[in-house]
């Protein structure tokens, strides 16, 4: 299987352009659930360009009705980029000081429950963020309140 550079400013930059939009390929979670992990999920797709069409544990969106759990849900998000070894974006977790640009920081509790993920639009001086549900473009991680963190690193795409 061959791979290929995750392209971080093309992810970035769709971050960017829909931060305070709703993309109208894409169905809009807010009303059930949340839009903070279909967000990124686009963000991750316009820096990949591929899909993995794996039924239950792939990645994908087609419709509402056709997706799979890992588009919208925070923890099958993330266990799809640090378990995959098929097609598609996969991801390494770091500490972060080495998340980039491009690479998803997932919040969560204290007792390791995840509620919430965003995409990092940059890192120097400070980390900053994009996300839905509360919509965000360049919001400092330091504003928000939560007990913990992880950081993936998008270390490529499998094609």
């Amino acid at each position: 299987m061959q791979t290929i550079p995750y392209n971080r400013i093309a992810a970035v930059n769709y971050a960017r352009k829909w931060a305070f939009a709703r993309n109208p390929a894409y169905y809009n979670f807010d009303g059930i659930g949340g839009d903070c992990t279909n967000f990124v999920s686009q963000c991750l797709y316009a820096g990949s360009g591929i899909m993995n069409f794996t039924p239950i544990f792939g990645w994908y969106y087609l419709s509402l009705s056709d997706r799979t759990a890992s588009w919208t849900g925070v923890e099958y998000l993330y266990n799809f980029l640090v378990n995959n070894q098929s097609v598609g974006p996969y991801a390494t977790l770091v500490p972060k000081g080495e998340a980039k640009p491009g690479d998803i920081v997932q919040l969560g509790s204290r007792d390791g429950d995840f509620y919430h993920t965003a995409i990092i639009t940059d890192t120097s001086p400070r980390i900053l963020v994009a996300s839905h549900s509360a919509d965000v473009l360049n919001k400092p991680l330091s504003r928000y309140r939560y007990e913990t963190a992880r950081f993936l690193h998008i270390d490529g795409v499998r094609v």
